[in-house]
């Protein structure tokens, strides 16, 4: 499968972007879509999960309440909308389809998009 990712681009604190993963030679219905971001210097680092199916969506601590994950069936789309960013959410955004496992370990994961920038200017 092929996960195309976009949306990122430079933003002040306080803005908003939305990032979109595009999903090619393969259908999500039956998986779970993440998104993961990475900044200079640290690992690799989970941000939300949606569970295709279902819908169900899990956040992680620091986005909570500030970033919102959702699909669109009829595209094979994943969406991260991203209010109140922060400079501290500046990274490289990944998108990822989940294997097995825990689904804020980035190893559950065996497909990755490309990643996209985002950086948050104070």
């Amino acid at each position: 499968v092929q996960l195309q990712a976009s949306g990122g681009g430079l933003v002040q604190a306080g803005g908003s972007l939305r990032l979109s993963c595009a999903a090619s030679g393969r259908t999500f219905s039956s998986y779970a879509m993440g998104w993961f971001r990475q900044a200079p210097g640290k690992e690799r680092e989970w941000v939300a999960v949606i569970i295709w199916s279902a819908g169900s969506t899990y956040y992680a601590d620091s986005v909570k309440g500030r970033f919102t994950i959702s699909r669109d069936n009829a595209k094979n789309t994943v969406y991260l909308q991203m209010n109140s960013l922060k400079p501290e959410d500046t990274a490289v955004y990944y998108c990822a389809a989940h294997s097995s496992g825990s689904y804020s370990f980035h190893n559950s994961y065996n497909d990755w998009g490309q990643g996209t920038q985002v950086t948050v200017s104070s």
